[in-house]
């Protein structure tokens, strides 16, 4: 079947449309921070992350999957819960790895949500956002002591879409580099490690 340019155009701008009425506002935010006084006595020993099998996850090569877990650039074949666990672990470790004090600890992160674009976003939508969210406490290593939180953290930000992405790829870069190293800078800001990296700004997203 062939379709004709103006159904096309059409059908592109019933898109835009629907990706319109999806946006709204997103963060990288949380309520309390740790203070560098604090963190400055702790050393990292681990970090733990738990992807609840109870979350949703949506495999639909749509613009915005109605589901918490939404990945694509690992293979279709795996588990995506563990993908996503794995993805996080190595960015809270970036994140927390100039803890270097006398008191180790274990960073423990349980994911509310995880949801990336899909291929078909990344390509076709005009903007789009990485919506990333956990709960966050820190525990003494040995005395299973909780010395932070839980505390519950945005570590959402703009995606990149279209030519942006594609030279970002050409560049080397990833969706998952890029989770990698907002999350890793959140957690920098929070541990008292760097600086706030909390921001709130529009985008469109599910």
């Amino acid at each position: 079947m062939r379709f004709s340019p103006g159904l096309a155009k059409l059908t592109g701008v019933l898109a835009l449309t629907l990706l319109a009425g999806c946006s709204g506002t997103f963060r990288t935010d949380y309520a309390e921070e740790v203070s560098p006084a604090q963190s400055a006595g702790w050393r990292l020993s681990s970090v733990e992350v738990t992807a609840p099998r109870s979350l949703t996850v949506s495999e639909a090569e749509v613009f915005i999957p109605r589901a918490d877990i939404v990945w694509r650039e690992d293979p279709s074949t795996g588990n995506r819960y563990e993908q996503v666990e794995r993805i996080m672990k190595t960015a809270i470790t970036q994140g927390a790895q100039g803890l270097k004090g006398s008191r180790p600890v274990t960073v423990q992160a349980t994911m509310t949500r995880f949801h990336a674009m899909t291929f078909k976003a990344e390509t076709q939508a005009p903007g789009g956002v990485h919506d990333v969210e956990f709960d966050l406490q820190v525990k003494d290593a040995r005395t299973g002591a909780v010395l932070f939180g839980p505390e519950h953290v945005e570590a959402s930000f703009p995606a990149m879409t279209g030519a942006r992405m594609a030279r970002a790829r050409v560049a080397g870069q990833s969706q998952k580099s890029q989770i990698t190293a907002h999350v890793a800078q959140t957690i920098r800001g929070l541990l008292g490690l760097g600086p706030d990296a909390r921001q709130t700004f529009s985008g469109i997203g599910g």
